[in-house]
């Protein structure tokens, strides 16, 4: 484990009045962000449109074990719902690994060294796109390699403060802003280029931005924090109070609540690619839209949405009416649910292939406006009520959301080609809906039960004040 002593770099302001190690974690985790959407945007097309189709899913190495091992889960998939539980398996998986990397980075490797490892690793992945024979491998290699970086980066950018800096929060708004950018930019690029010239042109492009990010970050490596001395002492033992363990347990229960706010938005970056090519008219007169530009819409509602959500939240607090995270989260679940919907209602009053572009273009539009009400308050939420004495492992747990969310995505993806697509949409939106009642109904009471816990810890004043 760590020692304690942890020191931030001693540096001027040279990036926008923050250190300048922010600018490097900010430029590799926009590149890197930019290749893993890039891909991501293109692997349920690739899979159901070539990959998993006679004389091409035989040539996969280990598909025959892997599917047996599906099959004996689930029953016999077809495949479209064999690409829809692999894409699942895999969105899920990065979201989980790096409880494991940040596990590793603390105990023995360090944050650099394990960040450093996460790029090759994921480069590796990619590479590996290339082949029909390696698919397997190769998404093996992008969840480990996206364990390894995802939550050690993060980490190095409040570890370029000292405790008394007043920039940390600001700092951390210009990282997740590299993060939106990469979002948008890379499903963009990747996805034009797979259109035009192949999918593993698109699938390579993704690759070298790993490399530029890697780049990025071994240039930078002297301006980020100075890694502490790892010992392999035994862990000290934390001891819960019995209100400890009562906020756990309701904690538990809105991450419960969490994932059945969302499966719309799930299914979006899974089935909603296979719909959107199976059902929208996507010519132009500057061409067809290529499907996994729908991505990069979903990512700009978010970056829009959070302009929004901030300036909104902002005027209602001067006028002490800001809205409490539990109307924040239903308000987010009835986004989800009326973004999905839109795509419920284009295949009901237009036919396959005949949708006209509107509807997908809101829907995703919607639905990541939708994400800037319930994510980030989801997070206060877990820091605001989580046990000082596991506030990390708190953190880390309130990712495994996206790991749930994803699989159980991958799971009902299998319904989709038996199932009505209108009636499929309807029955996501209304999912979303319901775990919006859940929040509206049960919140408030669930959060009385937290502030009766925590109104006699020290900084409760403080870590009640409105996210």
């Amino acid at each position: 484990m760590r020692d304690s002593s942890m020191k931030a770099p001693e540096q001027d302001s040279t990036f926008l009045g923050h250190p300048r190690g922010l600018a490097y974690l900010a430029f590799t985790e926009m590149w890197e962000r930019f290749s893993f959407y890039g891909m991501q945007s293109l692997l349920v097309l690739y899979m159901t449109q070539e990959l998993f189709l006679p004389g091409h899913i035989e040539n996969v190495a280990g598909m025959g074990w892997y599917r047996s091992l599906l099959e004996g889960a689930y029953g016999p998939l077809s495949p479209l719902a064999l690409a829809g539980q692999t894409f699942g398996l895999y969105a899920g998986l990065v979201y989980f690994t790096p409880l494991i990397g940040g596990w590793i980075a603390d105990r023995w490797l360090g944050a650099k060294r394990t960040v450093i490892i996460g790029v090759l690793l994921m480069t590796a992945g990619h590479a590996a796109m290339a082949l029909e024979q390696s698919f397997l491998v190769a998404l093996m290699l992008l969840i480990m390699g996206s364990g390894a970086l995802k939550g050690n980066i993060a980490s190095q950018v409040g570890q370029l403060y000292s405790k008394d800096d007043d920039r940390p929060a600001r700092g951390f708004v210009i990282f997740s802003t590299a993060i939106n950018i990469g979002a948008i930019g890379g499903p963009l690029a990747c996805g034009l280029l797979a259109q035009i010239y192949g999918w593993h042109v698109g699938f390579s492009t993704a690759g070298l931005l790993m490399l530029v990010a890697l780049g990025v970050y071994l240039k930078g490596l002297s301006h980020l924090p100075e890694e502490p001395h790892l010992t392999r002492t035994a862990a000290v033992s934390v001891k819960l109070t019995k209100a400890d363990w009562r906020s756990v347990g309701i904690l538990m229960i809105f991450l419960v609540f969490q994932v059945l706010l969302g499966p719309g938005y799930d299914q979006q970056f899974n089935m909603g690619m296979v719909w959107i090519d199976a059902a929208v008219d996507l010519q132009t007169p500057f061409g067809p839209v290529p499907v996994a530009w729908f991505i990069s819409i979903n990512s700009f509602g978010t970056v829009l949405g959070a302009f929004a959500a901030i300036g909104f939240w902002r005027w209602q607090a001067r006028r002490g009416k800001e809205q409490s995270d539990n109307n924040k989260m239903v308000v987010g679940g009835l986004l989800y649910g009326v973004g999905t919907m839109l795509l419920a209602i284009g295949s009901a009053v237009q036919g396959p292939g005949s949708v006209n572009i509107v509807f997908p273009v809101l829907s995703y539009f919607i639905t990541g406006v939708a994400f800037t009400w319930s994510w980030p308050t989801w997070l206060a939420i877990m820091a605001r009520y989580a046990p000082r004495q596991i506030a990390a492992r708190m953190m880390a747990a309130a990712y495994l959301v996206v790991f749930f969310g994803s699989i159980i995505a991958g799971y009902f993806s299998r319904f989709y080609e038996t199932m009505d697509p209108a009636l499929f949409w309807a029955l996501n939106a209304v999912a979303c809906w319901f775990g919006a009642a859940l929040y509206f109904v049960f919140g408030p009471m669930l959060t009385r039960a937290l502030d009766r816990d925590m109104v006699h810890e020290p900084d409760f004043a403080l870590r009640k004040q409105p996210a």
